[in-house]
């Protein structure tokens, strides 16, 4: 049997129906941009296999990181314990987060780094005496898929099973050019109506939406109006964060500063799952305290591992060198150069580039479902060119590895351009 076949015969796979999804791909071998199956065929992968891969796969440098920590301490319990691994990693992080982020605590996910987040918002209240049980959130938002994170989501067909289910969540819309008025004044008039502890956002670009993208100048008043009224604000870098919009964080493009980020996916380089939530020091000593009760009660039991610390250690390393750097800003000159080329294509609506995201949403005579059939048709057309991209409904996006090589990169814009003739 095939790994194709045995998978089918005992796997439940992520946001997939099985009864008419077709067979998965069985994957190898990766290196650099490169994705290898079970026949051979050969594959760029231009979406960095769910935005957590910069720096290629197989890379030699975090792999040794990895090596030399499983040979020292591959992990230990972090509940009363600690380790160089993890004090690092927090040390080095707050050299390039915001200035006002003191504190960190690890989990395991993009979900669980929203969760905890929430968590600390709503209890922050609580051990105040307040009761805040409010979350403010985007229109079309996605944070994830463990509850609260799910409850902050607004993409319906993700949550709908678990209507009535969730903690209060009130939604604005995002500040697209054009709509930022009537996003402020819902921000405004949210606040007014209800007993909110936080508002949560994806800064400047909404990913699961389609990379909606939207000014920092925009964000910069939303998090004003919530300061003015002493709510909460929660930046979810898990997709933007470690150079994806061309800085370190999307939160570095804005002037004032969330009271909490939330970082995931490429920490580690693609290798080990680690998520890390960031917090104020007046948001740590909310909890400070004599009284037990008021303690942050969530953990993981491989909180903190050592062994994904030292993963994260190396990617910092690495997307500090000038090399990575110089990555970066040739991946985004090459969108750019490709939107200019594009943008004015009769089959394309709209284009737009940040960082190493570029996106393009096709024409269509009526809505197209986030799984629709153009949906599947142009996925089913990338993977046959040998190019991993997933659409979201009609909007086709790269967002690929920053070591992709010019050849690979002007390979996936050429299938892009074939691609449209065939809608």
């Amino acid at each position: 049997m095939s790994l194709t076949q045995k998978d089918q015969q005992y796997l439940w796979h992520p946001y997939t129906q099985h009864k008419t999804a077709a067979p998965p791909i069985a994957i190898v071998k990766g290196e650099g941009a490169l994705l290898w199956d079970e026949n051979g065929k050969e594959y760029i992968d231009a979406i960095a296999s769910w935005w957590v891969n910069p720096f290629g796969h197989s890379n030699r440098f975090i792999a040794d990181a990895i090596y030399t920590q499983l040979t020292t301490l591959e992990h230990v319990l972090f509940g009363g314990f600690t380790h160089e691994p993890a004090v690092l990693l927090a040390e080095k992080l707050q050299a390039i987060l915001p200035s006002n982020q003191k504190k960190i605590f690890f989990s395991d996910n993009g979900s669980t780094s929203v969760e905890v987040a929430i968590k600390v918002a709503l209890q922050y209240f609580y051990n105040k005496g307040e009761q805040r049980k409010t979350i403010i959130a985007f229109e079309n938002a996605f944070h994830g898929d463990t509850f609260a994170a799910m409850a902050a989501s607004g993409i319906s067909f993700y949550t709908q099973a678990f209507q009535g289910m969730f903690i209060d969540v009130v939604r604005i819309p995002v500040p697209v050019k054009g709509q930022e008025q009537v996003s402020f004044a819902a921000l405004e008039k949210a606040i007014s109506a209800h007993d909110c502890a936080a508002f949560i956002f994806e800064p400047l670009v909404q990913g699961a939406a389609g990379m909606v993208m939207y000014e920092p100048e925009s964000l910069d008043r939303l998090i004003e109006i919530c300061q003015q009224n002493q709510v909460l604000t929660i930046a979810d870098e898990v997709m933007t964060g470690f150079g994806k919009t061309g800085k370190n964080f999307a939160c570095d493009y804005i002037r004032k500063q969330p009271d909490m980020l939330c970082l995931s996916k490429a920490l580690t380089g693609g290798t080990i799952p680690m998520a890390i939530t960031t917090f104020t020091q007046q948001l740590f000593d909310g909890f400070y305290s004599d009284d037990i009760n008021k303690a942050l009660f969530h953990g993981h039991t491989f909180t903190a591992n050592p062994t994904g610390c030292a993963a994260a250690l190396a990617s910092l390393e690495l997307l500090q060198t000038d090399a990575m750097q110089a990555h970066i800003s040739r991946v985004n000159q090459s969108h750019l150069a490709f939107k200019k080329r594009i943008e004015n294509h009769p089959k394309v609506t709209t284009t737009r580039v940040l960082g190493v995201i570029f996106a393009l949403e096709i024409a269509t005579d009526s809505a197209a479902s986030y799984y629709g059939t153009l949906r599947n048709k142009l996925y089913d057309f990338f993977i046959e060119n040998g190019v991993i991209l997933r659409p979201v409904g009609n909007i086709v996006y790269v967002l690929p590895p920053y070591v992709i090589s010019q050849q690979q990169l002007d390979k996936v814009y050429e299938v892009v351009e074939k691609a449209l003739e065939i809608v």
